[in-house]
């Protein structure tokens, strides 16, 4: 899951009570996708800061709550709001995570090095998505490298 730390990095994620966050805002149907359909409670996640000086993993987190309706989609003060979405038929999801730990930082630059993570959907040239599957031996391969 990427952020932006200048909009909520690892250390906003770790003031935060219980150190849980509703992952809301999200408004590409690929990623709802992978939220809505795929993360289930306990899932674990790498938390990557994006779109800064030194973009990469930089925690891990937890699935804490599956999927349920993002309210930021119903609000019309809100930046996400969507005038297509109903109560009834809501078009947007958000499920919450709770900070597991922080980790050293591990550069996009590092992890592209690595023969065993050449597939990695967020190291795909192009890749935009907020929110990537992450395949369980990538996972256990980035595990080893902590």
């Amino acid at each position: 899951m990427k952020s932006e730390p200048y909009k909520f990095s690892i250390d906003d994620f770790s003031t935060l009570p219980n150190q849980t966050v509703a992952w809301d805002g999200i408004r590409n149907y690929q990623s709802r996708n992978f939220m809505r359909n795929q993360m289930t409670i306990g899932d674990q996640v790498f938390f990557y800061h994006s779109c800064c000086k030194n973009p990469g993993i930089v925690g891990i987190a937890t699935v804490s709550q599956s999927a349920y309706p993002d309210a930021t989609q119903f609000d019309p003060q809100n930046r996400h709001f969507d005038p297509k979405a109903t109560i009834h038929n809501p078009r947007w999801f958000n499920v919450e995570i709770t900070l597991v730990n922080k980790t050293r930082l591990i550069p996009i630059k590092e992890l592209r090095q690595y023969s065993e993570l050449v597939k990695m959907r967020v190291l795909q040239t192009g890749n935009r998505l907020s929110i990537t599957p992450v395949d369980p031996a990538e996972w256990q391969f980035i595990m080893n490298l902590l």
